[in-house]
């Protein structure tokens, strides 16, 4: 609580306007994140013009006929909107974990959520379980209901250990769960046959051949479920007194806590089925995003969907170029970049506590 108020005080002593240019500048940011992203690649092209030409798709002209205008719109736009959502997605739900459990490793992944998402994917991928007319919809619902389940059943056993539902109950829970389900997916995979390649990297974190249905889907997801994460950012704000803290000042805890988790759940099951599984987004960003702009949820939400949009498309750049032809699984790379940030975090955390 200590260091809490003391980067609050350090936040607030900063000059107002040097507050706003921080915030300012995160979508000037992401929008040459993502020019950037559609134009480089194995085959790069003229950041000019790339931006003629998403300019004039955006105004409805016709495309001028050539190479680079079917790469950037019909390849690399599609692809990059897709991790951009999701990149977003994954970042707002560990903030929004974060904040709840007032715990720096809490996300997806720690509660089981992830894991049970890719467990269901993965299922609806070998036995081809699939919804008439709607490609998409049967491995999302499948990792949906997975990851729903799985949040449940970590509920539950966390419930029945401590009546509390104490935040480190319930992390613990999550990760044996996540252990077990890491089992059954090595399992599966091992019995998977011909599937075997695809399906590895599938589940090593892949957008590759994403498209605009990809990107519309994710992107009615992250407004559907995203916006009861940002509209609590008042409740999220009291948890980090306590949770006794905020019910006597009036916050339903219990129905806080379940509006957030089924949200948290059904988001990161929809990003899983469209992207795989995508380590380290989560858990990482919102620490990064803390130190732009102080612990209060009002702003460490929206900025934490921008930022996680970014990570994601330069880690997805990289995954195209670092050694092209050949494409690197993004949830590797996310890792790899993940893990060295948050023990820089950790380092910087720890020789400021002491």
């Amino acid at each position: 609580m200590a260091s809490r108020s003391l980067k609050t005080e350090h936040y607030q002593n900063q000059p107002g306007w040097a507050r706003w240019l921080r915030l300012a500048g995160l979508p000037a940011l992401l929008l040459v994140c993502l020019l950037a992203c559609v134009a480089l690649g194995s085959v790069s092209i003229p950041l000019g013009r790339t931006a003629a030409i998403l300019w004039d798709a955006l105004l409805g002209r016709p495309a001028a006929p050539g190479v680079e205008a079917t790469i950037i719109l019909t390849v690399r736009l599609p692809r990059v909107l897709s991790v951009l959502l999701v990149g977003a997605a994954l970042s707002l739900c560990g903030a929004a974990m974060q904040g709840l459990l007032r715990n720096p490793l809490a996300d997806g992944a720690t509660l089981g959520v992830s894991s049970g998402a890719s467990l269901g994917a993965m299922l609806a991928i070998l036995l081809g379980f699939q919804l008439p007319g709607l490609p998409l919809a049967g491995t999302a619902l499948m990792s949906v209901f997975f990851a729903s389940f799985s949040l449940l059943l970590v509920l539950a056993l966390a419930f029945a250990l401590d009546r509390s539902l104490s935040t480190s109950t319930i992390i613990l829970i999550g990760v044996i769960y996540t252990m077990f389900t890491g089992s059954l997916m090595s399992l599966l995979i091992s019995f998977s046959g011909t599937r075997l390649r695809p399906l590895t990297f599938w589940t090593l974190g892949s957008l590759t051949g994403a498209g605009y249905n990809e990107a519309l889907f994710m992107l009615l997801a992250l407004i559907i479920c995203g916006s009861p994460l940002l509209a609590h950012w008042k409740e999220l704000d009291a948890f980090a007194m306590g949770e006794e803290n905020a019910r006597h000042i009036g916050v339903p805890v219990r129905q806080v806590k379940m509006t957030i988790m089924v949200a948290v759940s059904l988001l990161i099951g929809i990003s899983v089925s469209i992207g795989g599984s995508i380590g380290f987004v989560g858990l990482v960003i919102p620490h990064i995003t803390r130190l732009i702009t102080g612990p209060s949820h009002r702003r460490l939400l929206g900025a934490s969907v921008l930022l996680g949009g970014v990570f994601l498309m330069l880690c997805d750049l990289a995954a195209r170029t670092l050694l092209s032809p050949i494409e690197l699984p993004l949830g590797v790379v996310t890792s790899l970049i993940g893990a060295v940030f948050f023990v820089v975090i950790l380092t910087r955390s720890r020789g400021r506590a002491a």
